[in-house]
């Protein structure tokens, strides 16, 4: 989802609408489905050491491990250059990552991440890769972009189900008071000031890519406080205000606000400055499948460069080269690669079960890398329900209070009008417990018990929504993103691990604190451009 805008303007608030309606409970849901999700079972032979041994042996020059934004990002950047001596290696069938989507007979639609934001001056790798792609079609005499209108998001955007009916955009607007809206307003000149603060060595409070935000220390002692407490201090003390704080850390890190830092609260909001012209900062550049439909432009172009279905079960790094290990479980065969240099594009949390480096010297640092579940579903209704008090459907659309994030309608940006059905993508971060106790509820619910809990919040603003659904399907994230608690986006862990070995590169978006788009790109380009320089081939620094 994208980052907020404060002040909505309106003439006035207004009153309490409907209430909705629950649905009744069923023993037998009318509709098909299932659970999908990523090779945990697979994956989990890492752990247990369950696979055969290497007997085959192939060499290639450089091997990227992980086929998502990063690895892929570290790809692209590699063809560009004209390096072509690389192969992309991912575990599921499916390149993407949490950027991966489906499809049916309605739409694509996403199966998690689902937009970028306008992207800031400083990420550069973003607008270069959307230049490519035709989502930038110029610039102004400015320079600023100038985006291709059909990838922008349609209006209305988001809207927010609260007290009975549904209001335009997501900070509450009905039934607060003045005192709430006097602090909205103070929250929103907190914002614009680290919008326009810059630190004692010029860089801006905070920027994207995280790297380039200032180093002055009272700016990065933020990340030893949770947004939480910063937010008491502050005396922001206002409960729609908090809920929507709240939220938007359950959006974009999938934990709550009290194990988020100060600073990656701030920088959610202050971050994002790339409006362009008429554009506000809080627009997003989507599209049906969300991200998915970046990761199949990026599939067309490497295509020959990915194989999946490939379980890296062993990484060993020699003075003069590093053997990668294979594991292929269609055929239940192992292979090995013997590469120059490797780009390792997965979560921090698998290094020590695949690294033989790892496995022999202190990784202690790793254990403060924690990492949230989600779920992701997918509904396909027969039809949209019934338009009922207040703003009509959005893009986003979320429900005041509820355990969830709400949902997105993936044919909201279709070209084809009047589509009498449409897909609407669910979104729920376990944020309950411990990420451990809530991964376990994740893995352990059936889909009869998770259809029956998603049905029921809908429910609240769409009492028949039982009734319209044809299809619904859950995706089990375990490790959707890592999560920026207090102390660790400026952390000593963190730091370490993106410290790189001499033919092993880290490129990943937990590298950065935070899971979102841009990281995840410069992540991989930046390891790109190391190994381009390190090969003396010339390259023009997308960074």
């Amino acid at each position: 989802m994208n980052r907020r805008q404060f002040l909505l303007t309106s003439a006035g608030l207004v009153c309490v609408g409907e209430i909705c309606s629950c649905i009744s409970h069923r023993h037998e849901a009318p509709f098909s489905g299932s659970i999908l999700g990523a090779s945990h079972n697979i994956g989990h032979l890492l752990r247990e050491g369950k696979v055969p041994a290497a007997t085959q042996e192939r060499k290639v020059p450089v091997v990227i491990v992980g086929g998502g934004i990063s690895g892929l990002s570290a790809g692209w950047k590699l063809d560009k250059a004209g390096f072509g001596e690389f192969e992309i290696l991912e575990l599921e069938s499916e390149i993407g990552g949490n950027s991966r989507f489906g499809e049916n007979q309605v739409s694509p639609y996403p199966w998690g991440a689902h937009y970028v934001p306008i992207p800031t001056k400083e990420s550069r790798a973003v607008r270069e890769l959307f230049e490519e792609l035709g989502v930038i079609q110029g610039y102004t005499s400015s320079g600023q972009p100038i985006f291709e209108e059909k990838y922008l998001c349609s209006s209305p955007q988001e809207r927010l189900y609260i007290h009975g009916r549904w209001q335009e955009g997501l900070l509450p607007l009905v039934g607060v008071t003045q005192r709430d809206l006097d602090q909205y307003e103070r929250f929103r000149a907190l914002v614009a000031h680290y919008k326009g603060h810059r630190g004692r060595d010029g860089r801006k409070a905070f920027c994207i890519p995280m790297e380039l935000s200032s180093q002055d220390k009272e700016l990065v002692a933020l990340d030893q406080l949770s947004f939480s407490d910063f937010l008491h201090n502050e005396g922001f003390d206002s409960v729609p205000l908090n809920w929507y704080m709240n939220y938007a850390c359950r959006d974009d890190y999938g934990c709550t606000m009290a194990d988020v830092s100060a600073w990656a609260g701030m920088h959610y909001f202050a971050s994002r400055d790339g409006g362009a012209g008429e554009l506000e900062d809080s627009t997003v550049l989507t599209w049906p499948e969300g991200n998915g439909w970046i990761v199949k432009q990026l599939r067309k172009k490497l295509q020959s460069h990915v194989t999946t279905d490939a379980l890296v079960f062993l990484i060993d790094c020699a003075p003069q080269r590093v053997t990668v290990d294979i594991y292929h479980p269609k055929e239940n065969v192992s292979t090995r690669i013997v590469a120059r240099d490797v780009i390792f594009a997965c979560p921090k949390h698998l290094v020590k079960y695949i690294i033989t480096a790892a496995r022999s010297s202190s990784t202690q640092y790793l254990n403060e890398f924690q990492y949230a579940p989600w779920l992701v579903a997918n509904l396909t209704l027969k039809s949209f329900p019934v338009a009922r008090t207040g703003t009509p459907i959005a893009w986003d659309n979320v429900i005041y209070d509820s355990e969830s994030l709400g949902y997105v309608v993936a044919t909201h940006q279709s070209l084809r009008t009047h589509l009498p059905q449409t897909v609407f993508t669910y979104y729920y971060p376990l944020t309950g417990t411990s990420p451990t106790e809530e991964r376990n509820r994740l893995l352990q619910t059936t889909w009869q018990t998770w259809a029956d809990f998603i049905l029921k919040d809908l429910s609240k603003p769409h009492p028949e929504i039982f009734a319209l659904v044809s299809h619904l399907d859950v995706f089990r994230w375990g490790h959707a993103m890592v999560r920026p608690r207090p102390g660790f986006v400026w952390g000593r862990a963190r730091r370490k691990a993106a410290e790189n070995l001499d033919h092993l590169y880290f490129a990943h978006s937990d590298l950065s604190g935070f899971s979102i788009f841009e990281e995840a790109q410069y992540r991989g380009v930046l390891a790109a451009e190391h190994i381009l320089g390190k090969y003396r081939i010339p390259f023009s620094s997308s960074l």
